[in-house]
């Protein structure tokens, strides 16, 4: 019974905690319909005084951006706001051809009038976060605009947020991302779907009760006063907007988050650049829990709400952890339960399982209906698509649970860029891109040995016991199946 007792009580650990990041995103639930109900009433810079009018910095961080590079200047250099308050930095880490481009389509923008300079550095020192930090030295803005290199800004894009920043106590103002490659692929209608959520219900909910939220690393501006106060940027991370997020917010600087300010942007349409930004945010979000643990929890400056909510924030990529645990080991609970029969009443724990994911449905429900309506049509189109996305979501926990445990750890890597594909529409190919990994990750073959081991699991539901069988975990092993399956499968044919 050693064993049992030891597979039993990960299980359980593992379960409750879902649990109840589960009840902490209800939470965050109940913060947003009851934020609806408020009207912002902050001051606001008057534009149309010129007084009033701030000096803005532009910062474009990009790196081998040869799909995008055009459409990415041609976008920015539309933005209305006086051309003798504005400047523009494209900090270019490139190695490849894109240097010689870019230059040529600057020195096309210089000619208009738009003062833009081309920055390039010769190493890539701190990768993104050097970057950002060597603009910052020589910036004019008293605000920093920044965007990646897939963003396509509204022209009002300035004129919809640096109002806001009237309020000397705001370091931050970020807006909501759009995705102009939403409905390509299954692939990229579930990550629209993720960062929907993360976009509506988390920013939302916990903004708008003073919990910790953050830069999601560009469609947003800072105050580079906030950045400095702040202790700049640092690349000891992979994440560094979540690291300076939660330095600012600790020092008492205020984050305005704009629901209603949408910046469109590209999602990933191959399984391998997904993975490498998956990859990225997960384990990045383990390095600042490392981090910032002690600092948010030593904070004489926020309540304790705050800090479980921030807690939370930190441990979010943790989550797929507690996944893949649950996952892999709920087959041998499915033995262990037909096999001591005495045990039978421990297993209603198994119920907090089925309950966090009702939360988790009621919650993206609510901000699914909040876009596209309520409509019984709705409501089934969103059945399948919540079903399909938390299938994927756990065939893509091995990969993200990997990234993890490296934060945790404390293993270091280097910041690996998002591969772009300037995809607008369902007619566009991915195929040919340059930067895309052409060689196939042993990660995937145990994707692959996993999905076979979750078809074991629902083979199990009819043999296990004498009562003719089990099926009580059998819809959660055919997710795991399918979604295990669907990240196996895309990867093979993708060439992750």
């Amino acid at each position: 019974m050693i064993l049992e007792t030891i597979i039993i009580t990960i299980y359980t650990i593992s379960l409750l905690l879902i649990f109840f990041y589960a009840l902490a995103q209800l939470n965050l639930l109940f913060n947003y319909i009851s934020a609806q109900k408020k009207e912002d009433h902050s001051p606001k810079f008057n534009l149309k005084n010129t007084a009033e009018i701030p000096y803005v910095t532009i910062q474009l961080p990009v790196y081998n951006e040869l799909y995008v590079m055009e459409r990415l200047l041609d976008n920015i250099a539309e933005i209305e706001y006086p051309k003798d308050k504005l400047e523009i930095q494209v900090l270019d880490d490139s190695t490849d051809e894109t240097v010689a481009s870019t230059a040529l389509q600057i020195e096309k923008l210089k000619a208009q009038g738009l003062d833009i300079k081309h920055i390039c550095r010769t190493n890539r020192q701190g990768f993104k976060a050097g970057a950002l930090k060597e603009g910052l030295k020589i910036a004019k803005g008293e605000f920093i605009a920044i965007f990646d290199a897939d963003f396509l800004p509204n022209k009002n894009w300035l004129l919809q947020t640096i109002p806001h920043f009237k309020d000397a106590q705001v370091g931050v103002v970020q807006t909501r991302w759009a995705h102009i490659n939403r409905n390509y692929s299954t692939l990229t209608k579930i990550q629209a779907f993720a960062l929907d959520a993360h976009f509506t219900l988390e920013q939302v909910g916990r903004n708008s009760k003073g919990h910790f939220i953050n830069f999601n690393g560009t469609a947003g501006v800072w105050r580079k006063e906030c950045i400095l106060d702040a202790g700049n940027w640092e690349g000891d991370t992979l994440t560094e907007d979540l690291d300076l997020s939660y330095r600012a917010q600790l020092k008492n600087w205020k984050f305005k988050y704009l629901e209603n300010v949408e910046t469109p942007a590209e999602l990933p349409v191959v399984i391998s650049a997904a993975r490498s930004q998956q990859f990225r945010w997960n384990k990045g979000g383990a390095e600042n829990f490392r981090k910032m643990l002690f600092k948010v929890l030593k904070s004489n400056n926020i309540s304790a709400k705050t800090k479980m909510h921030g807690l939370l924030h930190l441990l979010n990529s943790t989550m797929f952890l507690n996944v893949l645990i649950v996952a892999i080991l709920s087959i041998p609970m499915l033995y262990i339960k037909n096999e001591y029969a005495h045990l039978k009443p421990y297993f209603y724990v198994m119920s907090f399982f089925v309950i966090s994911t009702l939360i988790f449905f009621v919650c993206y429900w609510y901000m699914y209906k909040n876009t596209y309506g309520s409509t019984v049509k709705n409501f089934i189109q969103y059945i399948a698509l919540f079903f399909t996305f938390f299938s994927i979501a756990m065939g893509f926990s091995l990969h993200n649970s990997i990234a993890v445990l490296e934060g945790h750890f404390g293993k270091r890597s280097d910041f690996v860029r998002t591969p772009k594909f300037n995809i607008n529409n369902l007619t566009d190919s991915w195929k040919g891109n340059k930067y895309l990994k052409k060689n196939v990750s042993a990660n995937v073959i145990i994707e692959g040995l996993l999905m076979l081991y979750f078809a074991f699991g629902m083979y199990s539901a009819f043999v296990v016991g004498d009562q003719g069988g089990d099926f009580g975990l059998f819809p959660f092993h055919l997710m795991l199946f399918v979604g295990f399956g669907f990240v196996f499968f895309k990867s093979l044919t993708s060439k992750a």
